[in-house]
C-alpha cells in the first residue's frame, strides 16, 4: 500500500456524542479524498508481554489517504478542525499519521 494512513486509537467517554462525531467525520473524510478503511473494537491481545490483557483504547480506526499532504490538508481543514471539540467532548484519542 503507498500513501498515508491515520490510525486513531480511542477511548470512548460519551457515547451519545461519539455516535454525532462518526455520523459526522466521513463527509470530511471523503471531501478530502481519504477513505474509512476500518472502525472497530478491540477484540484480543495477541502479543505483546507489556500487556496484561487490559487495552487502555479499545476502538480503532484507519484512515488512508493518497500522500501525506492530502491527509494533513484533511486534518488542518475547517471542515475538520470544527468537529474537533466534539469528538474531544467523546472520547479520548490518539491519532496518528504514517506515510510510505
Amino acid at each position: 500500500m503507498t500513501g498515508a494512513c491515520y490510525v486513531g486509537m480511542i477511548r470512548v467517554r460519551d457515547d451519545a456524542c461519539w455516535q454525532e462525531y462518526v455520523a459526522r467525520v466521513g463527509g470530511t473524510v471523503s471531501l478530502y479524498g481519504g477513505t474509512i478503511l476500518f472502525r472497530g473494537m478491540h477484540e484480543q491481545i495477541m502479543a505483546g508481554e507489556k500487556f496484561t490483557g487490559v487495552m487502555p483504547m479499545e476502538r480503532v480506526v484507519m484512515l488512508q489517504f493518497s500522500d501525506a499532504a492530502s491527509a494533513r490538508r484533511w486534518h488542518d481543514s475547517a471542515e475538520y478542525q470544527q468537529l474537533i471539540p466534539l469528538r474531544d467532548r467523546a472520547a479520548d484519542v490518539t491519532l496518528i499519521l504514517y506515510a510510505a
